[in-house]
């Protein structure tokens, strides 16, 4: 709303005058800044290479939107010092039955294009698959967010402004590339489209999966599927290495003699619950064992996580689920997704 008129005060004033219009007062000056700030952003876009023409188009179409800071501020901070809860619940909810049936199903209708995509760029179909199953159910709910709109709002509210002030720039030079402003839509955060890339994310490595010239991760499974492939080629997917495996682990295992001792640099909270690497053989040594049939090559490095505590499942990861990571960085969304892997593959 740009503006307060006499008309819609006085329509309010019998039953809400002094709510309503603080309300619109409020909403008024939001506008009124969100307005100045995005002919500041506008001018830094510029600066970037978008054009004056887009800018035109697109800056006056945009107004504030209270409910995506709403959101925003909604999150929790997530305390550095909090428990860690067990995987298991975890699991069950997202490696379930619907999902794995809808994975399978999903991998039979698009396995000419899958295989088309491993080929090319050496990830696995059934991993491709339970990205898309995580990200967006198999691109059933993509989200309805404006996604300009949302990212400039963000912006200007100041919370993360370096993250999606940068954002807002990337949307922007996606228009001034040609994607039309009308189909962006996804999540109140920006990510977009059935693999819910950001905008800077799309500009890196969304692929064209059909030869048409456009990436068009929101209606074309394609490129959806060939983009997110590629953002795992660009992570450092290794070409036949699996995620890793279900193991067993003795009670007899020196945990402290194992224990990581560097710290990440980026989500250490989630890297720090990973073992030391060793060698398929030396794990073996040390009395780990799969739980099922499927293994490790000797020389193959893994990392031990036993995400349950002692004496539950616990798996060996390869550098390949470091990838997985790469799109999410939560050992139970990496987990799950390997998992899940598994069963659309069975």
């Amino acid at each position: 709303m740009r503006a307060i008129t006499a008309i819609a005060i006085s329509a309010l004033a019998f039953f809400t005058l002094p709510v309503s219009l603080d309300d619109n007062v409020a909403s008024a000056q939001s506008q009124s800044g969100f307005d100045n700030y995005l002919q500041e952003v506008g001018r830094k876009a510029l600066q970037q290479g978008v054009s004056q023409s887009t800018l035109n188009r697109v800056l006056p179409s945009l107004t504030y939107n209270p409910r995506v800071v709403e959101l925003d501020q909604s999150q929790p901070g997530g305390s550095t010092n909090s428990p860690i809860p067990p995987f298991a619940p975890y699991k069950q909810r997202h490696v379930d039955t619907a999902r794995i049936q809808g994975g399978q199903a999903k991998y039979r209708q698009l396995i000419s294009t899958l295989a088309d995509v491993e080929r090319d760029f050496g990830v696995p179909g059934p991993i491709i698959m339970a990205i898309y199953g995580h990200e967006t159910n198999y691109g059933s709910y993509t989200g309805n967010f404006d996604i300009p709109r949302s990212l400039a709002t963000l912006a200007y509210e100041g919370r993360r402004r370096s993250l999606f002030e940068a954002e807002f720039i990337a949307v922007l030079k996606m228009i001034d590339n040609g994607v039309p402003q009308s189909a962006m839509k996804g999540s109140w955060a920006g990510a977009m489209g059935k693999p819910q890339f950001l905008p800077s994310v799309y500009l890196r490595l969304a692929k064209d999966g059909t030869g048409d010239g456009y990436a068009d991760i929101w209606n074309s499974e394609a490129d959806a599927v060939a983009s997110i492939a590629n953002y795992f080629v660009n992570a450092g997917w290794r070409r036949g290495d699996p995620w890793g495996i279900a193991v067993r682990v003795p009670s007899s295992l020196n945990r402290s003699a194992i224990e990581n001792k560097t710290v990440a640099v980026r989500c250490p909270r989630v890297h720090e619950r990973h073992s030391q690497w060793k060698t398929m053989a030396e794990w073996r040594a040390l009395g780990v064992a799969p739980v099922t049939g499927r293994t490790l090559n000797d020389d193959t490095l893994a990392t031990l996580l036993e995400p349950d505590g002692p004496g539950q499942t616990a798996y060996l990861l390869t550098g390949n689920y470091r990838v997985i990571l790469d799109y999410n960085c939560s050992n139970f969304y990496g987990l799950s997704v390997g998992l899940l892997a598994d069963e659309i593959r069975s």
